[in-house]
């Protein structure tokens, strides 16, 4: 299995925020634990599956996937810059109880997580990190600066968004080394107005513990509605897993482990139940279903899928308090001097390729800155329709999360 991940975030002058604005509305249509609970961000759970829920809204009958942690680090470096308002938001977009705890227990716990997720490690390949892109003659605070570099593990480069098209391909080739190859013309359009771009992205690729047999895989049927039937390469194993059924969310969750550290669970609901799963998933769920989990020996049928998923998340945050950094409002003077500048863009790409031998996934986010059925005791279980995806490493660092409703 192989993921990516890409976050980008721009900043643009008022001006040309407008003029983005006409063209993201055409973006938009394209796109439509086992535990180390000490590195897991504060109130980082309840971010993701409420922006989960957000996403879905948006396309009830698509697939999702995206890296919770790659957008939330991301809002986590911009927050460095924020003030007033604008930081009270993201923090609170982020569950961060900033009343509570000083905000600096946010940015060492994505420091530890880093410095954690990026360790060697013999039997699976993850990568995380940063990059910041900045025009020479913007002034950018040394505070910012210095907190990108120490807190977030930041590479920072000089760029010429004069040249769009030489950033553009600074900005693509940097990212696609970092994934391996996976996430590729992250950047689709620079038009020389931008003066600073954030980037962070995420790798991931892992062999199962056991491998499916390529020879079990078969045709069958996988039921996209209870009218619409496809045919799919079905996998197919005998073998131990982690096993629960949970009967007030009317789902099965399955745990696939891979070689190294890390999880895939697949989360079955009943049939005419994806509705109830979807709203009742929170981090206090996910805690139980890790706690009770046991292992249990089921023939697995699992899907072989390729999935991605892109996303303007200026025009989902919103949804989750994470306003004023879109608009005029935005108050970004702990960043730069400079007055009115904002985020015109924020795009997540993420990829994901599930077969016999394991998982290939990556992710990234951009910010651009401008100037402003159940079988109880069955022995076999069949993901033949709609299903959820969570791939956790250390049983703990949610990495990814997918709803797969067309292999």
């Amino acid at each position: 299995m192989q993921l990516c991940v890409l976050l980008c975030l721009v900043l643009l002058s008022p001006q040309v925020v407008s003029r983005r604005r006409q063209h993201s509305q055409v973006t938009k249509k394209r796109v439509r634990e086992l535990p180390v609970v000490a590195t897991v961000a504060p109130g980082h759970r309840d971010f993701t599956f409420n922006l989960f829920r957000a996403l879905v809204a948006a396309g009830p009958d698509q697939n999702i996937f995206f890296s919770p942690l790659s957008i939330a680090m991301t809002l986590g470096m911009i927050s460095l810059g924020a003030r007033s308002n604008t930081k009270a938001q993201i923090l609170e977009g982020l569950r961060f109880d900033f009343q509570c705890d000083p905000e600096e227990l946010l940015h060492k716990t994505f420091q530890r997580l880093l410095q954690e997720l990026n360790r060697p490690k013999e039997d699976l390949q993850l990568s995380l990190g940063n990059a910041l892109f900045t025009k020479s003659n913007v002034d950018i605070q040394d505070t910012f600066l210095s907190a990108m570099r120490t807190l977030y593990l930041s590479d920072t480069f000089p760029t010429n968004f004069g040249d769009p098209e030489g950033a553009k391909k600074q900005i693509n080739d940097y990212v696609a080394k970092q994934t391996k190859g996976r996430i590729v013309d992250l950047v689709k359009h620079l038009d020389g107005t931008e003066v600073m771009m954030l980037v962070n992205y995420i790798f991931f690729k892992a062999k199962w513990e056991t491998n499916f047999d390529v020879k079990s895989t078969k045709k069958q049927d996988f039921h996209l509605t209870s009218k619409r039937v496809i045919q799919v390469p079905m996998m197919k194993r005998e073998d131990q897993y982690l096993y629960l059924m949970d009967r007030n969310l009317f789902c099965q969750v399955v745990g696939v482990p891979y070689q190294g550290n890390a999880t895939a669970f697949f989360i079955l609901p009943n049939e005419g139940r994806m509705r109830q799963l979807e709203a009742g998933l929170n981090k206090v769920t996910l805690q139980k279903w890790l706690r009770m989990l046991t292992k249990r020996t089921l023939q697995l049928y699992l899907p072989k899928f390729s999935i991605e998923g892109a996303y303007q998340l200026n025009n989902v945050l919103p949804k989750l308090g994470i306003r004023d950094i879109f608009t005029s409002n935005a108050d970004l003077s702990g960043l730069t001097s400079q007055t009115k500048m904002q985020v015109s863009e924020m795009v997540h790409k993420a990829v994901i390729e599930v077969d016999e031998s394991g998982t290939k996934a990556a992710a990234a986010t951009d910010m651009t800155f401008t100037f402003r059925s159940i079988y109880v005791g069955s022995p076999s279980i069949m993901f033949n329709r709609p299903f959820l995806t969570v791939i956790v490493e250390n049983g703990e660092n949610i990495l990814f999360l997918a709803k797969v409703t067309h292999p």
